[in-house]
């Protein structure tokens, strides 16, 4: 597996957003549960309009939340936490210092790989850690069998592939504007049968 073509994406992303370190993982979805667990987040506010991913992690991490009524362009923070869901965002110098800002690559966004997300931080331990988590608990570029591993890690890398697919179409994405997308482009999630039990 070549390790190298992640980091180089990881560092192309992170030069784009302005953002001292970055972590590439297999979907934002799972960046965004990344940096819940890494925070030990026990309360957050969500607004009804977004993703229905985000309230189902906050019941697969036990995490209790509340709706808050907002409207969000680009982005949104999870509420009572200082991490942001960007699944949509895609502008030059946008990472705000002391967050953990997650991206999405999914196939609707405007770098569309099919898949794959990014935590941007500015917090160095925080990459590290985030990184190990995301990679079964290990440091990449080691076989894992030579490791004492110490972290519970979860099988949310991105691959190699997928790195090197943005890295071929990140120059294009760069040149052209992005869908500005508003926030009654979600449907209202409480109106679900899902969140009315």
């Amino acid at each position: 597996m070549n390790f190298d073509t992640i980091k180089k994406f990881e560092h192309k992303i992170a030069e784009y957003f302005n953002s001292p370190y970055s972590v590439a993982t297999d979907c934002c979805t799972h960046a965004l549960e990344l940096c819940l667990r890494y925070t030990n987040a026990g309360y957050i506010t969500i607004p009804p309009r977004t993703y229905i991913s985000v309230p189902f992690l906050a019941k697969k991490l036990d995490i209790q939340f509340d709706w808050r009524e907002q409207e969000w362009e680009d982005y949104y923070y999870l509420g009572n936490t200082n991490i942001i869901d960007a699944a949509v965002l895609w502008k030059q110098g946008s990472y705000i210092s002391g967050t953990f800002m997650c991206l999405s690559f999914q196939f609707q966004k405007h770098l569309s790989l099919g898949r794959g997300g990014m935590i941007l931080t500015d917090d160095k331990k925080a990459a590290q850690q985030l990184k190990k988590m995301s990679y079964d608990g290990r440091v990449p570029n080691i076989p894992w069998r030579e490791q004492n591993i110490t972290t519970r890690g979860y099988h949310y890398y991105m691959t190699p592939e997928t790195a090197q697919l943005g890295l071929e179409k990140l120059p294009a994405a760069i040149q052209n504007q992005p869908t500005k997308w508003k926030t009654s482009d979600w449907p209202d999630l409480r109106n679900m049968g899902i969140f009315q039990v």
